[in-house]
């Protein structure tokens, strides 16, 4: 029987992999979220707790798929301190996915915006000459570095690492590395997820030279399928609009990389 993906699935927990002292990897057989899309996500349930808006991390096992939580809020916590064994609830996948370009490839990605662009990168072809950022604060908050270099051993090929302290590869936000890349290369599709300010600048460093470009968004979301409006940017849902959006899409909007709006549904400057 095909399973309604509004129905909420109770699934077990069945590896932890510490990816920094604040980020862990929960991996679980599931073979519908082993699929999604790059940019489709998953509401997870967290028992007790509260609900959350979860891009679907790759898995090198097949039928398995994961998610990669940073410890911040009630709900991500408890999510993070969940253990072998232990259970949660999906539903989904909901949203739209990248729409993938051939040739010179830029992905960039902040924190566990990096999840969307690892899977971004299995669907990446063989002649294609990809470039990876990853911006973090410091050394200890770098993670899937190893990986994107796996994925892409068949690629021509960069992973670039920046951190905000310096402690290791580049200094200095990924966006400047952004802006130095794409002046000094043609890109033929540039792709984002990660903190909104970032995401900005780097959709409008790629826009303003007519460079395609797509972010994955991140909003506050409860219910995930367009009814409670907490996730609205401007006119758009991420959740049913998105949550991708293009370069020419996000220039409109009078919101992204400006306000946002909190648990209450209150709008906020960054």
């Amino acid at each position: 029987m095909q399973r309604n993906h509004n129905h909420t699935k109770i699934i077990t927990i069945e590896k932890v992999i510490d990816e920094t002292p604040t980020v862990r990897t929960l991996v679980f057989s599931d073979e519908i979220m082993a699929n999604v899309l790059p940019g489709q996500f998953a509401m997870v349930w967290i028992p007790g707790i509260n609900e959350l808006p979860m891009s679907v991390m790759i898995s090198q096992e097949s039928g398995k798929a994961a998610f990669t939580v940073r410890k911040h809020g009630d709900a991500s916590t408890g999510l993070f301190n969940i253990k072998v064994g232990g259970q949660i609830g999906i539903r989904g996948p909901y949203g739209n996915s990248f729409d993938l370009k051939e040739g010179k490839l830029l992905l960039v990605g902040g924190g566990t915006g990096l999840v969307p662009m690892m899977r971004l990168l299995t669907f990446v072809k063989p002649t294609d000459d990809v470039t990876v950022l990853i911006g973090a604060k410091s050394k200890d908050e770098v993670f899937f570095e190893d990986l994107s270099n796996t994925l892409l051993e068949k690629n021509t090929h960069k992973v670039l690492v920046s951190t905000d302290d310096g402690s290791y590869g580049e200094k200095g936000f990924v966006t400047d590395l952004v802006e130095k890349l794409v002046s000094e290369n043609q890109f033929d599709g540039v792709y984002v997820c990660g903190p909104e300010i970032m995401m900005y600048k780097t959709v409008q460093s790629a826009h303003s030279r007519k460079i395609f470009v797509q972010a994955s968004l991140e909003r506050m979301m409860k219910c995930g399928v367009g009814i409670c409006g907490s996730c609205c940017v401007g006119e758009d849902l991420v959740c049913k609009d998105g949550t991708v959006f293009d370069g020419d899409h996000l220039s409109t909007n009078k919101e992204f990389g400006i306000s946002h709006r909190n648990k209450a549904g209150i709008l906020e400057n960054y």
